[in-house]
């Protein structure tokens, strides 16, 4: 009887081993932090009485340029944090270019956040090989999203999307990967509020 126990415990063990390894980061060799938070799905979206301000993010991009969020007060501006290693961040890369792309010319200005890469030449890899339009901040320590007051509407997992409203209020949060449509539905009401 303890025998059958411990053959039972011992093959949950091995069970829970090989769940634990193929869950890790299906990503590639970029390294990075696999103990960051995935979202939850979420998306939220904030009336504009109720907005919070973005804080006032900047730093240096993944292209050794100097960044400040500021920069772009005025536009309608989309924050997707992203890592190289992360897997969802890989499957909505082409959507985020195609829909900055598209709305380029209306007044929308795309950010990155590139957080929790210990390369920079990682998150430059992912940049060309998707062949991302618009600038990303290098985060190697997620310092920036260290920024955002607690209680806010911050950034809690990897990837996430803010969208900032013209007066540089965070208007909507999601908190998963998304497809153009889900972007572009996001967008939209808040484009309309010219």
């Amino acid at each position: 009887m303890i025998q059958s126990r411990v053959v039972k415990g011992v093959a949950a063990f091995a069970g829970l081993l090989v769940l634990t390894a193929c869950s890790g980061d299906q990503a590639g060799p970029s390294g990075g932090d696999s103990n960051i938070v995935q979202g939850n799905g979420d998306v939220t979206v904030v009336d504009a009485a109720d907005r919070q301000p973005l804080p006032e993010l900047s730093g240096e991009t993944v292209d050794g340029e100097r960044l400040s969020v500021a920069d772009y007060a005025g536009d309608i501006l989309v924050l997707n944090v992203w890592g190289s290693w992360c897997a969802p961040c890989i499957a909505e890369a082409d959507n985020l270019v195609t829909v900055a792309e598209e709305t380029a010319d209306q007044g929308v200005q795309f950010v990155g956040i590139n957080t929790r890469d210990p390369s920079v030449e990682n998150a430059r890899a992912f940049e060309d090989r998707h062949e991302v339009p618009y600038p990303s901040l290098y985060d190697p320590d997620g310092r920036l999203l260290l920024e955002f007051p607690k209680g806010s509407l911050n950034p809690q997992a990897v990837p996430s999307t803010l969208i900032v409203d013209r007066e540089g209020r965070i208007a909507v949060r999601l908190l998963k990967p998304l497809t153009e449509d889900e972007l572009r539905d996001a967008i939209e009401p808040v484009l309309a509020e010219g």
